[in-house]
């Protein structure tokens, strides 16, 4: 699904040059859930924000589902964002003025989804993670870990090839995170793949895959070689 080939990030100003990532070449296969780690600084931010397309490298190639998108425009670039990747944050960023099934529903009314049938994915989506009960619920009315659930649900109700997660768990105490990471794993057992970066080596168990990242190398993938 994704295939990125000697990437490299360079972020520049008038005097110094920071190398963000450095020859970062690796797969990542449809089903795969693995887990991105490293101490602060290593470029996990950068290559999350690379594989969303938030971001784009200095040089290399990166193939999604099959295309090289490494010289895609950035309208090019919103689309596949749109309807093939879903993003869950540390923080949530879910929209304290709209209800559960408000947040959920936005990105379908982005995506011109038909009224009904953004009614039904969201019902379905609610029930797969278990917050139907809080649908006319606003966040502020939510623990932490319903808030997650929440952000999981808008994550995965358009249903995207790939799930991208930045510290899911980080905002959470250890029982909540638990719950979370329990729920990512059912995920991915029904097909969802996902990339998490995270700090906990414990979470990362429940992922597939561990890649380590340090100064911008892949310093370790116990799942897959990296490729030459």
């Amino acid at each position: 699904m994704i295939h990125l080939q000697h990437i490299r990030k360079l972020y520049q100003t008038s005097d110094v040059e920071t190398v963000a990532l450095d020859n970062i070449s690796l797969r990542i296969n449809q089903g795969d859930f693995v887990a991105i780690m490293g101490p602060s600084g290593c470029g996990k931010s950068t290559f999350l924000n690379i594989l969303g397309m938030l971001d784009n490298p200095t040089s290399g190639k990166y193939i999604f589902d099959g295309k090289d998108i490494s010289n895609a425009s950035e309208a090019t670039l919103l689309e596949i964002r749109k309807v093939k990747l879903g993003f869950i944050f540390q923080s949530f960023n879910l929209i304290d003025e709209l209800t559960v099934e408000e947040n959920l529903e936005l990105g379908l009314i982005y995506n011109h989804v038909g009224r009904q049938d953004r009614k039904a994915r969201v019902r379905t989506m609610m029930e797969r993670v278990g917050i139907s009960h809080r649908g006319r619920h606003f966040p502020h009315q939510l623990s932490g870990g319903q808030q997650q659930r929440v952000a999981i649900g808008r994550a995965l109700v358009g249903n995207p090839l790939l799930v991208l997660a930045d510290e899911p768990t980080g905002n959470l105490d250890s029982a909540h995170g638990h719950e979370v990471m329990s729920m990512l794993r059912e995920l991915n057992n029904a097909g969802t793949s996902i990339v998490m970066v995270t700090h906990s080596g414990e979470h990362a168990q429940w992922a597939k895959r561990t890649i380590q990242l340090l100064d911008g190398r892949v310093a370790g993938n116990d799942g897959e070689a990296t490729d030459a």
